[in-house]
């Protein structure tokens, strides 16, 4: 039986490569950090984690871990209305919820069962989901989860997000659905629009912070900060695998009465094993340390207004986000794929994305600060951008000196 399929996935595969669409994975031999070491490119400067904070192998945090290691174990054999909820998981919820001014927090494996999760349990087929037509793959899944009728609008078109809500007018409740930072863009969704909409429609707001929490916004509470909406969103959803430590696992914080029915009926947090205790424990020192001061928040701010100014000035285009993701825009898949491999050549590790991660004839590369970065690290970077942006005939006039 098998002989038919592996033909069939032969074929498909080849198709993938001949189109410069397939994806390598290049193999890390060290901890995560603003250098690492590569089986094929030796020591580089690596510009695509998502560690933006540089917490993935901070003292502090592997410490943390330790720690809870030795004091709670390694697993708790169980999901967490049975026997897998130990008194830090509950520590770490309520933290989560004082750091964004939320009233209770869920805990999930990941920011991808959390989405996949929030919007069956709540809503119906009387209900509607309005979602930015951006929106990160794991809400659009767990949309399609749900009854609820669906409406889609243009990515931060406040005109289509009014007409949407227009055409879900007879619906029981409404629910508009956001990234707060637009992964593959680096743009901030306005939610201040989106809140002001909402009041005028009496709809509930939902965000995914996943790449905000923590280093976006005044004091790092993420998007909901920056525009001034944190106690006017219903449900946040986020990652600690990103800025907040890079290791595993998601949250969803928000209005006590809907955290509590996740908790009844949400079907990846009721049939999924709890968080790590070494995970948790971490985590709790990530939400101490941003809470006590925003240093790694403040060095990132500057470390991204410094690379921007570098790219500008060698001439590369880019997308002139608000975040910790600046798109270098090459539209040609292949040639994406070329960029990235002589820039490792250089020892910058960076990647191209291109269809399906992003729309076809939109290729880049994504390159992503983190407050791990020394000025060394960027200097290289912009000129290593230059060098084989100038051999590839992308950058045709440059004002670096």
């Amino acid at each position: 039986m098998y002989g038919n399929f592996k033909k069939h996935l032969t074929t498909e595969l080849e198709t993938i490569r001949e189109n410069g669409l397939f994806k390598n994975e290049r193999i890390i031999t060290t901890e995560q950090g603003a250098v690492v070491k590569t089986t094929q490119g030796g020591e580089v400067i690596i510009f695509c984690a998502n560690n933006y904070l540089g917490l993935s192998s901070h003292p502090k945090v592997v410490q943390a871990a330790h720690n809870a290691l030795d004091s709670h174990g390694y697993g708790m054999s169980s999901v967490r209305f049975i026997c897998g909820t130990q008194d830090i998981h509950k520590t770490l919820e309520s933290k989560i919820a004082q750091f964004l001014g939320q009233e209770d927090t869920i805990l999930y494996a990941a920011c991808f069962d959390a989405n996949g999760g929030v919007f069956e349990p709540l809503l119906g087929e009387e209900d509607a989901i309005i979602s930015d037509e951006l929106n990160h793959a794991s809400i659009i899944d767990g949309v399609r989860l749900c009854k609820a009728q669906r409406f889609r609008y243009k990515n931060s078109d406040m005109a289509d997000l009014e007409e949407q809500l227009q055409k879900a007018a007879n619906c029981r409740f409404k629910l508009i659905v956001t990234d707060g930072v637009f992964s593959m863009d680096g743009f901030v969704a306005p939610l201040d629009k989106i809140c002001d909409l909402a009041d005028k429609y009496n709809a509930l707001v939902m965000v995914d912070e996943s790449h905000a929490t923590g280093f976006i916004g005044k004091t790092g509470r993420g998007t909901v900060e920056l525009k001034n909406v944190m106690h006017r969103v219903d449900i946040i959803t986020g990652t600690l695998g990103k800025a907040l430590g890079g290791a595993m696992g998601g949250f969803t914080t928000g209005k006590k009465e809907i955290i509590e029915l996740l908790r009844q009926r949400s079907r990846p947090y009721l049939f999924s094993n709890s968080l790590a205790p070494a995970i948790v424990g971490a985590s709790i020192a990530v939400f101490d340390m941003l809470s006590e001061a925003t240093t790694l928040r403040d060095k990132l701010e500057f470390n991204i207004n410094y690379f921007k100014k570098g790219m500008r000035k060698i001439g590369l285009e880019f997308k002139e986000g608000d975040s910790a993701i600046v798109p270098v825009m090459l539209y040609d898949a292949k040639l994406a794929q070329t960029f990235a491999e002589k820039l490792l050549a250089e020892g910058i590790y960076v990647i191209g994305f291109f269809y399906p991660v992003v729309p076809k004839g939109q290729a880049r590369i994504r390159v992503q600060l983190s407050a791990a970065h020394e000025v060394e690290h960027l200097d290289k970077a912009i000129s290593a951008f230059e060098k084989v942006g100038k051999e590839l005939g992308v950058i045709k006039n440059s004002q670096l000196a």
